[in-house]
């Protein structure tokens, strides 16, 4: 093989592979978790993996872990991204009654959640349009959508879906 040969090759491997960064990049983010508003589901320092094709072509679903943009600012004044469960869909009537969590005036079972309630009341609201309303598994110390400097989350905020982590590594796997 020719010299010229030699670098045609080397360039092309170089252009495909950073076109495979560029479209893995584009979809999938890893994130390394902050905080224990998911615990037990998510400890802090658990290290993920966000996929963001999920929501391109369909909206989440009931129980997702998704990662959205707030207006909250980290120490550097960046956004803070936020880690938290989809409790409810666009019109869907949420509320907190008695320890316990419903939506549209059904119970729900959430086997997930540390200490399995959710102490405190929310009167009933209804989800709106292009929004989720998000819960951390660990309620007693989440921001989350009960909270008004969080409130619904507009879809357009959601980064992507929790997928896999892959720290700590005894843990490694899809997160549920």
């Amino acid at each position: 093989m020719s010299q010229g040969n030699t670098i045609k090759e080397w360039v092309k491997t170089i252009l495909i592979s950073v076109v495979i960064a560029l479209i893995i990049t584009t979809f999938i983010r890893p994130t390394l978790v902050k905080g224990y508003s998911m615990y037990p589901t998510i400890n802090e320092y658990d290290y993920l993996i966000i996929n963001r094709i999920p929501y391109i072509s369909h909206e989440p679903n009931y129980g997702d872990i998704v990662v959205f943009k707030t207006t909250q600012l980290t120490v550097d004044g960046s956004e803070k991204d936020l880690i938290k469960r989809v409790i409810g869909l666009p019109g869907d009537i949420i509320e907190i009654k008695e320890d316990i969590v419903y939506r549209n005036n059904e119970a729900l079972t959430e086997p997930y959640i540390y200490g399995g309630i959710t102490t405190g009341e929310l009167e009933p609201i209804e989800v709106d349009e292009g929004k989720l309303f998000v819960m951390g598994d660990n309620r007693p110390n989440s921001l989350d959508s009960r909270d008004e400097r969080v409130g619904e989350v507009p879809m357009s905020n959601v980064q992507g879906k929790v997928m896999v982590r892959l720290f700590p590594f005894t843990k490694i796997g899809t997160v549920d």
